[in-house]
């Protein structure tokens, strides 16, 4: 497949084969992570690679010891990072505390995502599985803690690799010009939204969610899953975690 039909295939894969990979796939994968834009050229993250097992159960409690966060053969963590760029200033000797805000942090929250995507894009154009775990921004400052991130640098991206062991269906999406607009933002009448989640709402996933939770519509489950609650509590701890590293005062 090529690029285009590789990313139209994405699908995520939470079950893996019980086989390493092999290292110069691995290294493929990080060169690939490693070659996208970013802002300046600065860099502004780093990628910690996780393969041995007693690291993935110390950080397994923390991503709600979900099945997959130990039964991947590589973990790969992208990490905001200004803490490299502040260290080589140092050793050049240039003063500066320009980067500890948030918007240096939206520099590199953009640095890393691009970081990690690219490295999603190699692996499964290698014919590897992947799955994010959104669980990495849930509880921040325990992974600051496990993965002993100095002050400047704050996990944004998990993503758990390997030779997929099952077939999964590509996830049903929203059609592509529900996500477009022109020239301006359109906002969505409730009209506009209905047509648009009308086939989404009809797939056989939702009906099945729908049954499976009681519940009317997709909204409700969505709303359910994340609730105000849990989300202003986990928001909380990533404002800690931002006094904590040096993004905010």
């Amino acid at each position: 497949m090529n690029t285009i039909e590789t990313m139209l295939s994405h699908r995520s894969v939470r079950k893996f084969k019980n086989q390493p990979i092999e290292e110069s796939m691995l290294q493929q994968i990080l060169k690939a992570a490693c070659s996208g834009s970013t802002m300046g050229n600065m860099q502004l993250y780093s990628i910690i690679v996780t393969q041995d097992k007693e690291m993935m159960q110390k950080m397994a409690p923390f991503h709600f010891n979900q099945p997959i966060a130990t039964n991947a053969p590589l973990m790969l963590t992208f990490c905001v990072d200004i803490n490299r760029f502040y260290r080589y200033c140092e050793a050049r000797d240039v003063v500066t505390d320009a980067y500890s805000n948030m918007h240096c942090y939206h520099w590199a929250i953009t640095d890393t995502i691009i970081a990690a995507q690219n490295a999603c894009v190699a692996a499964e154009s290698l014919g590897l599985g992947l799955c994010y775990l959104g669980t990495i921004i849930f509880n921040t400052p325990d992974f600051i803690d496990v993965l002993n991130l100095p002050k400047h640098v704050i996990p944004l991206a998990c993503v758990a690799i390997g030779y997929p062991d099952e077939n999964m269906p590509l996830t049903d999406k929203l059609p592509v010009e529900a996500l477009i607009h022109t020239n301006t933002y359109q906002d969505y009448s409730d009209e506009r939204i209905n047509e648009l989640y009308k086939e989404k709402e009809a797939h056989p996933n939702t009906i099945a969610l729908l049954k499976e939770n009681n519940m009317e519509n997709l909204a409700q489950v969505f709303t359910q899953r994340f609730k105000k609650e849990d989300n202003e509590y986990f928001a909380s701890l990533m404002i800690q975690s931002l006094v904590k590293q040096g993004f905010m005062k």
